[in-house]
């Protein structure tokens, strides 16, 4: 079982590394701009872009084609955290996050258990959904985020806000520093 989830996670890390290689491709040969060019409006390109932007295997060309639909109109942000909203949503309920079970079946079945467990302790009860809104708000794929949110039981009243919120600040943080470089 163990080395079963360990070889899923390294297929994992494997798509995460082409997802990079990828999103350096698409961006070389243009077809990134020509997306955005198809899609047309700013608003729909940076909500579509958005969307990409929650997954662990999608996030790179998505940052990607968010920094280059930034150069056209500075109201990326609002719509692609809207897509993000929507794309962590999706994850949410119906992916059941994938990346973060390989992670945890890779784990020794005593650890999983004494980790879960201690999200019903008084410290990670409440540090595992501020856990969670940071690695929604930082360029790191929102599966782990959304899992630590999901464990510590969190609303759907409180994830939407969320996730919208961490998301608008992780993509004006990329925008930023696509405007330094």
């Amino acid at each position: 079982m163990i080395s079963k989830a360990r070889r899923e996670l390294r297929k994992d890390f494997f798509l995460i590394i082409t997802g990079v290689a990828l999103a350096i491709f698409l961006s070389r040969i243009g077809f990134i701009a020509w997306f955005i060019n198809v899609l047309g409006e700013p608003a729909i390109a940076s909500f579509v872009a958005g969307i990409f932007f929650t997954s662990v295997f999608t996030v790179a060309p998505a940052a990607v084609a968010l920094a280059n639909i930034e150069a056209a109109n500075t109201t990326v942000a609002v719509f692609g955290a809207l897509g993000a909203m929507f794309g962590d949503l999706v994850l949410f309920y119906f992916i059941k996050d994938r990346f973060a079970n390989d992670l945890l079946n890779s784990l020794k079945p005593s650890l999983v258990k004494h980790f879960l467990k201690s999200f019903h302790l008084g410290f990670l009860k409440w540090l595992s959904p501020i856990l969670g809104a940071l690695i929604i708000a930082s360029p790191l794929p929102d599966e782990l985020g959304l899992t630590l949110l999901g464990l510590s039981k969190t609303r759907l009243a409180i994830l939407m806000p969320v996730s919208y919120a961490m998301n608008l600040l992780g993509i004006i943080l990329i925008l930023w520093f696509n405007k330094l470089f």
